[in-house]
């Protein structure tokens, strides 16, 4: 019955519970995850994501905290992303964290198949790349604050 040609769109609430349920499961050899910040947010907007440095990079064994904010439009449109650890790599900004999107491929050029777990895989194989795998970091244990998007003060120390 003329169905070929046609897709199924999952609605937004739809999708980001199977977000939710695969990250609960957890990621592949758990270098990786990520879930939500307040269980109580019915818009399912505000996400936690931690990445474990890869190995022989001088990120190896150092554990960074993210943020991403989906927005009403996602999955069509892509979530903000913001390293709450500091982290000196090619695709985030240094004073804010913010991954920028002119810099980072997969936010760039999003497709609404992505997922947040594709971006923090994504983000973790850029901590290996030639232009990142060699950075000087900001050291370890620092507690410098970081303005959320709503002015509040944060703080992430790495023990």
């Amino acid at each position: 019955m003329g169905s070929e040609g046609s897709s199924v769109v999952v609605p937004r609430n739809f999708r980001l519970l199977e977000e939710l349920e695969r990250g609960e499961k957890g990621i592949g050899n758990g270098t990786v995850s990520y879930g939500m910040d307040d269980a109580d947010d019915i818009y399912m907007q505000s996400w936690t994501g931690t990445i474990i440095g890869p190995p022989n990079t001088v990120h190896e064994g150092r554990i960074y905290q993210l943020k991403l904010f989906c927005g009403k439009d996602y999955p069509d449109n892509p979530p903000s992303v913001r390293f709450q650890t500091r982290i000196n790599m090619a695709c985030v900004n240094p004073a804010s964290g913010m991954v920028e999107p002119s810099l980072f491929p997969m936010l760039a050029n999003w497709q609404r198949e992505c997922t947040m777990e594709d971006i923090l895989t994504q983000l973790k194989k850029e901590m290996m790349a030639p232009q990142n795998r060699k950075l000087t970091q900001p050291p370890e244990g620092n507690e410098e604050a970081r303005l959320d998007q709503k002015g509040l003060v944060l703080k992430c120390c790495i023990l």
